[in-house]
């Protein structure tokens, strides 16, 4: 079977002058397309590494990382910037949006910034996410004048404007009331479930953990459990 993400013996260490600590000491996980998984774990214990490892935004110390069928951990880094573009979808506790670009602008930008402008075809793609997330009526409101929870929802049309493999979450309600944070979960569930999306969320709320249909435990650098949640299917 082919997984959408293979890692295996994954290992990261950082060296700090003559003091090396190794944080990943040997991941081995599999995702499947259309799956909805919670990455959790106490502070320190290697989430936010392993996510930025399949992110491609760090290379592990050693291990192979597959994403839908391709070697990407010995990438260029040029090639890896590509991928992460195309391919990846991500969504931060702090949204990164752009303040002084429209939440349409925003939406569009991971296709308009390599193309040097947005298309048609790109707007009515942004705008149609953007009434997806229900923002249709804050589609020309720049960034700073939407809400934090409307921030996160124009962050998760973002991720989806060039329909990624795989979308990556870290800490999505982080930043939010509850109120707001039910919102977006629920659009990434409805996501996952009418778009066959696949996540993977770092998370430490354990509302998000119970929602999802698949919880990896880190714990000191190393896969403790992995579980599917009752009353999901994985």
């Amino acid at each position: 079977m082919t997984h959408l993400l293979k890692a295996t013996g994954i290992k990261k260490s950082f060296q700090n002058g003559e003091e090396e600590t190794l944080v990943l000491k040997g991941i081995d996980v599999t995702l499947d397309n259309g799956e909805l998984t919670a990455l959790v774990g106490q502070s320190g214990s290697g989430k936010s590494t392993l996510l930025s490892i399949v992110g491609l935004l760090l290379r592990p110390t050693s291990g192979e990382l597959e994403i839908a069928g391709e070697r990407v951990d010995q990438l260029s880094e040029r090639k890896r910037a590509l991928f992460r573009n195309e391919r990846l979808g991500f969504v931060f506790q702090f949204h990164h949006l752009l303040p002084d670009f429209t939440a349409l602008e925003n939406v569009a930008f991971p296709a308009a910034a390599p193309a040097g402008g947005i298309s048609r075809e790109m707007r009515e793609r942004a705008e149609e996410l953007l009434g997806r997330v229900g923002l249709k009526d804050r589609i020309n409101f720049p960034a700073t004048r939407l809400s934090g929870g409307q921030k996160q929802r124009v962050a998760i049309a973002r991720a989806l404007m060039n329909k990624p493999d795989l979308i990556i979450a870290d800490e999505p309600t982080g930043n939010l009331d509850r109120e707001s944070a039910e919102t977006v979960l629920e659009l990434m569930r409805e996501v996952n479930q009418e778009d066959g999306a696949t996540f993977l969320i770092c998370t430490h709320d354990p509302e998000i953990a119970r929602q999802c249909k698949r919880r990896l435990t880190l714990e000191d650098g190393l896969l403790k459990a992995d579980e599917v949640m009752e009353g999901t299917e994985k």
